[in-house]
């Protein structure tokens, strides 16, 4: 009965999560465009359904919800599912839907998708071979085969966003980097962008009157015929022709200076509403964080190189070492478990909600920056492969996160991976 209990609970949020993404899907991704393969929204959306179900299930760890055994077949049955969509579906509709796109395999279009994925699964199963990251007695087809190679390419993702974030954070919240625009500058810019428009009008004005000119003298039309007149319509070219071209390339010069100039301009603007913005009271709040985070990013990669130096890997969650310390700091009297799971909670959960909200930004911009009619679809299907990667290995290292007792279950489910290689390799890329 409690079995059944816990599995309608599971259902209800995964039905939510679902819904969530296909909002998400509908809303922010594809509200520019319509939707015709229905099968790349049910993807996505399950997709992020069971990928944040994981997260669900770490902070059910911590707090002790449902039965452990419950816990454990949803564990297993989550990650069957999101490794199925990962290594098998994602990859195989990606195929499809490129080649879909050429006309010339549109017939044969199953059979080269097919060959697309087993290029795919050769590169992916390569892609362990250079990492310690398997116990020798895995077999071939054990699920720890899938995690592990997934892992690698999820973990390496991260790190790269991580170590752009570590770089980027203070640049953006703190108003110390930002430059003084004053209005005066942005009215000499603009000046100066009318001032290349005119040129611009005033070249192509010229160009017309060329062409009507040597339209009126019979230049255009009265062209010699035959093989001789060929020949030397080649070696000999029109009075005002020479004119033209100097004059075009003219207006390609400035046409692209314009373009420079009005992207200035647009800079100058988006830096005078930042610096109007930090003055409010929320920009100061974000400048205060700025400075926290931006200490935050200095330790992260001072402790990062000194893992990578030191060949070094943490036993104890920073939690519960952190509380350690404090204590015998301090010397006082103070539950050490207690306290550690529940900051653990608050901590892991600020970790998910940041990781997800993060990741979705980020998946937004990509998408806008890149998409097209024709490309929508794998570009969607790339992102969900690229959010199922990045979570599935954000549990892997969030479980160094977690207190001693709570990882029991997910070090079973995950298997006897090599957890100590996919922290000393994030540190690496994140460096």
């Amino acid at each position: 009965m409690s079995f059944l209990i816990d599995s309608s609970i599971m259902i209800t949020s995964q039905i939510f999560f679902f819904g969530f993404g296909w909002l998400f899907f509908m809303r922010q991704l594809f509200k520019d465009y319509e939707v015709r393969q229905y099968v790349v929204q049910v993807i996505f959306s399950v997709t992020f359904a069971f990928s944040c179900t994981m997260f669900e299930l770490i902070i059910f760890e911590i707090l002790g919800v449902l039965n452990s055994s419950s816990r454990y077949f949803h564990w297993k049955m989550n990650l069957c599912v999101i490794l199925l969509i990962l290594v098998f579906m994602v990859p195989f509709y990606i195929g499809y839907f490129i080649v879909s796109n050429i006309r010339l395999l549109h017939k044969q279009r199953l059979l080269f998708s097919c060959l697309l994925w087993l290029t795919f699964m050769y590169f992916f199963w390569k892609l362990g071979d250079p990492f310690p990251i398997l116990s020798p007695k895995h077999g071939i087809l054990s699920i720890e085969q899938l995690i592990s190679r997934v892992g690698v390419i999820g973990v390496t993702l991260m790190a790269l966003l991580s170590g752009f974030g570590a770089v980027n954070c203070p640049y953006t919240y703190l108003s110390y980097f930002l430059r003084n625009v004053t209005d005066t500058d942005i009215v000499a810019l603009e000046r100066r962008l009318l001032q290349t428009m005119d040129m611009i009008i005033s070249k192509k004005k010229r160009m017309a009157m060329t062409r009507r000119t040597m339209f009126q003298k019979g230049e255009v039309h009265n062209k010699p015929s035959g093989f001789w007149g060929m020949i030397k319509s080649v070696t000999t070219s029109a009075p005002g022709s020479e004119n033209l071209t100097l004059i075009q390339q003219e207006v390609d010069a400035l046409e692209e200076l314009s373009r420079q100039l009005f992207l200035e301009t647009a800079d100058l603007y988006a830096t005078k509403e930042r610096i109007e913005y930090s003055k409010t009271f929320k920009g100061k709040y974000f400048n205060f964080l700025g400075y926290f985070f931006s200490i935050y990013c200095v330790w992260k990669i001072f402790m990062a190189t000194i893992n990578i130096v030191f060949d070094r890997v943490g036993k104890t969650d920073p939690v519960t070492r952190g509380i350690e310390i404090t204590v015998n700091y301090l010397g006082i009297q103070f539950d050490v478990k207690f306290w550690s799971q529940h900051i653990s909670f608050i901590l892991v959960g600020i970790i998910i909600v940041t990781s997800i909200r993060g990741l979705l930004i980020t998946l937004t911009k990509f998408f806008y920056a890149i998409s097209s009619s024709k490309s929508s679809n794998v570009i969607v299907l790339l992102l969900a492969q690229i959010m199922g990667m990045y979570f599935v290995s954000s549990v892997l290292l969030i479980r160094m996160s977690m207190p001693l007792e709570y990882r029991t279950i997910v070090t079973e489910v995950l298997g006897e991976l090599q957890f100590n290689f996919y922290h000393r390799w994030f540190d690496v890329i994140f460096l």
